[in-house]
């Protein structure tokens, strides 16, 4: 072996000249790769620019940013403390980056709030990029998106849309409460086998205190610990560790929600009266394959499942009260699509699955719900992408590890492409010719993109066409008069801020719903005796 000890002073010279090189020519690189980053607002030490993100509507500052910063405004580049963080206000930059390169951009961030202190670390959303992730996903792909599983649902999703209409029929004033009903029959039907009969079902409870525990608690990227990760350590007797006691609070609560409905399967099934649900097939798959499940196996598919609930309800109930206040807002919309429908499907039965085609007005208002109102104006409940590696894209660097936050609002109120976005107008869609409309099509973006596209996607499609379609053949859906018989028009504005950053719940609102006529009515209620 050659030592430096048995070189000359020539070439021992010599190869420390070479490196200090190096480090020279490394230092120039590392410094002009910092400058090719993405434009951007200016940070200063420590806390880079999170003094500069507000705490309310951070989707709205960040296509600020874009338009101040960038001439296009599709890329943006911050830092959080020390996270870099690349801000993506366009769909083509999107689909660019975390489809065409997702084996770069599908990986999430080690939050340390979300995944350990409150225990979602094994949850679908939360999961990090790897082989769990990818066997989690076929199995909510087989039970969402397989056409043969898609329509062995019908049954249910027109069962659970009838019992949908009667409650609005019975209790208006419930109008949210009967949208997450649904929502949480149908995906819980699906995958546990149960079938929820009212809303005091002890699944749905134990669940809906875990998903409004966790929003208090903080929404991923919300909290100090999550970008100084050694706060996760804080004791919590000390002063001000509030915030610690709330996500073991939800800890407990999220161990619970996923334990209780699983140990429910187990159990039906050892007794020979389990219903058919992706719990029971893929317990019965890998006992076929194996014997039995392992405690990785078992804690992979609980959470999976109870991925699926948390992350379906809450943003299909949303589409649905858009829906209302998008009627209430525009009346004459309702009217048109009401026309549109008793044309084509008449009064003596109700939509279905069959009339899609035949009702291309009721298909722009879909599209045009879903982008007046996006569900997640951030992304996927607010959970950011995450790079694997260091990546160049159209000149800028993106560095690895690099928080990417695809700003769904900003794509969806996008001027360019949309005149006027803070107007709801289903004709927008009828005037665009057919590739830019597919283009724009909001389904293209709101369930997020690339590997972590929501795997129950075309189901939630299909539910949003039945229960509007349903709603307007057989509700009049009107705006509440106040005590001096005047027309109230309510405001589109929703909760916002750190806490509430993942889900845009619209601030509650009167309105007027009533059956449209007796028959309807009637219509319903024989539908659901029946059903």
């Amino acid at each position: 072996m050659i030592s430096l000890t048995h070189l000359s002073p020539l070439p021992v010279t010599y190869i420390l000249l070479l490196l200090a090189s190096l480090r020279v020519v490394y230092s120039i690189w590392i410094r002009n790769s910092f400058h090719r980053r993405p434009p951007g607002p200016t940070p200063i030490p420590l806390l880079g620019n999170v003094h500069q993100l507000p705490m309310d509507y951070q989707e709205r500052a960040m296509q600020q940013w874009g338009k101040r910063f960038d001439a296009v405004g599709n890329l943006i580049y911050a830092r959080f403390f020390r996270r870099h963080t690349i801000m993506i206000n366009s769909i083509e930059v999107a689909q660019d980056l975390l489809e065409k390169r997702g084996a770069n951009y599908s990986d999430r961030p080690p939050f340390v709030l979300h995944t350990e202190l409150m225990g979602w670390k094994s949850m679908l959303v939360h999961m990090r990029y790897g082989d769990n992730f990818r066997i989690a996903r076929k199995w909510a792909h087989d039970a969402f998106s397989n056409k043969n599983a898609l329509k062995s649902y019908i049954p249910l999703q027109h069962k659970e849309t009838y019992t949908l209409l009667a409650g609005l029929v019975d209790s208006p004033q419930d109008m949210v409460a009967h949208f997450a009903r649904f929502t949480a029959a149908t995906i819980t039907e699906i995958t546990y086998g149960h079938a929820v009969t009212g809303n005091n079902d002890p699944y749905i409870h134990l669940a809906d205190e875990a998903a409004g525990a966790t929003v208090e608690a903080g929404s991923p990227a919300s909290m100090l610990v999550d970008f100084i990760p050694i706060l996760k350590y804080y004791p919590t007797w000390l002063p001000g560790a509030g915030w610690k006691l709330k996500a073991y609070a939800v800890r407990d609560l999220a161990k619970q929600m996923v334990d209780y409905p699983y140990n429910m399967v187990k159990s039906q099934m050892a007794a020979g009266v389990a219903q058919p649900s992706l719990v029971s097939k893929v317990i019965e798959q890998i006992s076929a394959q194996k014997g039995s499940l392992t405690p990785e196996d078992e804690q992979l598919l609980k959470s999976t499942a109870g991925t699926l609930y948390g992350a379906g309800v809450e943003t299909t109930q949303n589409v649905f009260t858009a829906f209302v206040l998008a009627m209430v807002r525009y009346p004459h919309v309702f009217q048109k699509a009401r026309e549109e429908v008793d044309r084509v499907v008449g009064v003596d039965r109700l939509p279905d699955f069959g009339d899609r085609e035949s009702l291309p007005y009721l298909e722009c208002v879909i599209k045009e719900t879903m982008r007046w109102h996006v569900p997640t104006p951030l992304g996927i409940l607010g959970i950011p992408h995450y790079t694997m590696k260091d990546d160049v894209y159209n000149g800028w660097v993106i560095p690895a590890r690099s928080l990417v936050i695809t700003n769904i609002w900003a794509i969806a109120n996008n001027p360019t492409d949309f005149t006027e976005p803070e107007e709801f107008r289903p004709e927008r869609w009828e005037a665009m010719g057919k590739e830019k409309s597919e283009r724009l099509d909001p389904r293209n973006y709101v369930f997020g993109f690339g590997r972590r596209l929501c795997p129950a996607r075309d189901f939630a499609d299909k539910n949003s066409f039945l229960v509007l379609a349903n709603m307007i053949a057989t509700l009049n859906i009107k705006r509440a008069l106040d005590d001096h018989g005047r027309e109230i028009v309510p405001e589109h504005s929703y909760k916002s801020g750190f806490v509430h950053s993942a889900l845009s719940h619209i601030h509650p609102f009167k309105c007027d719903i009533k059956p449209r006529s007796a028959q309807a009515a009637r219509l319903i209620a024989q539908l659901v005796a029946s059903s």
